[in-house]
C-alpha cells in the first residue's frame, strides 16, 4: 500500500477498528429506516463480519432481523429507554450506573469525560441544533473511537506519529468505554426480555470482549494504560500536551 510498511497494524487494521466502532454506534443510535432495511438486508452484519474477521475477531454470526422497523423500535425502546419508575432498564449512558462514577459527582464525570472530546476539537450539540448531546451516551463514545481510529489511520498513511490517538485511545477505553460496555452486558443479562433485535443484542454481548482485545493492541503499541488517577484530567483546563 503506497510503499508503506507492512506491520499487522497498519492503515488497514486501523480502518477495521473504526468501521466497528462506527457500525456499533449507528445500530445502538435510535432506530432509524435505514437501520432497519442494513439489518434485515444483511449489510451490517457483512460489514460487521468482514471488519470482525479482519481483526481477528470470531465471525458474526447470521441473525434472523426484527420484522420490521416498529418492532426494532419497540425492543430499543423497551430496553434502553423505558422501565421502572421512568428509568431506562438498562441506561446506555455511564453516570446512569453509580458505580462507574467511582465516587465523583455526575458534572465532574461528565466534564472529564468531554475533556476528551474538547481535546480533538469535538463540540457537543446545543438546544439550537435540536437535542443535546450527552458526552457520556454509549453512542457519544462509539463515535468519538471511531474518529481516534480515522485520525490514526490519516496519520499512518502519511508516515506521521500516529501514537497521540493511539494514547488517546488507549486511555478512553480503558477509563470510560470498557467499564461502560461491561456494564450495559451484566444489566442487560437480566433485562433481556424486551424483544431487543437480535443484532443489538449480539453487539452488546460482544463490544466488551472486543473492545478489551483492541486496548491490548493499543497497549502493545503505546504501553500500558498509567495507572488509574496517575493522568486524570483536571475538570478545570486540559493539559495540551496530555496525549501529544
Amino acid at each position: 500500500m503506497n510503499g508503506l510498511p507492512s506491520t499487522p497494524y497498519g492503515p488497514e487494521y486501523v480502518h477495521a477498528r473504526g468501521v466497528v466502532f462506527r457500525l456499533a454506534a449507528a445500530l445502538l443510535d435510535y432506530p432509524l429506516a435505514e437501520t432497519q432495511q442494513a439489518i434485515e438486508e444483511g449489510q451490517a452484519g457483512q460489514i460487521l463480519d468482514t471488519a470482525m474477521q479482519q481483526l481477528g475477531a470470531a465471525p458474526w454470526p447470521l441473525l434472523p432481523p426484527s420484522r420490521d422497523l416498529i418492532q426494532l423500535e419497540v425492543g430499543y425502546m423497551a430496553t434502553f429507554v423505558h422501565g421502572r419508575r421512568g428509568k431506562p432498564r438498562v441506561p446506555l449512558v455511564a453516570s446512569a450506573y453509580e458505580r462507574l462514577l467511582a465516587g465523583d459527582t455526575q458534572g465532574s464525570f461528565l466534564l472529564n469525560v468531554q475533556a476528551f472530546y474538547t481535546h480533538f476539537g469535538l463540540k457537543a450539540a446545543t438546544e439550537d441544533e435540536g437535542h443535546i448531546d450527552e458526552p457520556d451516551h454509549l453512542v457519544a463514545m462509539l463515535e468519538f473511537c471511531a474518529l481516534l481510529c480515522h485520525l490514526e489511520e490519516q496519520a499512518l498513511t502519511q508516515r506521521r506519529d500516529a501514537s497521540p490517538y493511539q494514547r488517546a485511545l488507549r486511555d478512553f477505553m480503558a477509563r470510560y468505554l470498557i467499564p461502560l460496555t461491561n456494564t450495559i452486558r451484566s444489566r442487560y443479562a437480566h433485562e433481556n426480555d424486551y424483544g431487543l433485535d437480535p443484532t443489538l443484542a449480539h453487539l452488546l454481548q460482544v463490544l466488551p470482549d472486543w473492545a478489551d482485545s483492541q486496548q491490548a493492541v493499543l497497549e502493545h503499541q503505546a504501553g500500558p494504560y498509567p495507572a488509574p488517577g496517575s493522568r486524570r484530567i483536571p475538570t478545570t483546563s486540559l493539559p495540551q500536551g496530555l496525549w501529544d
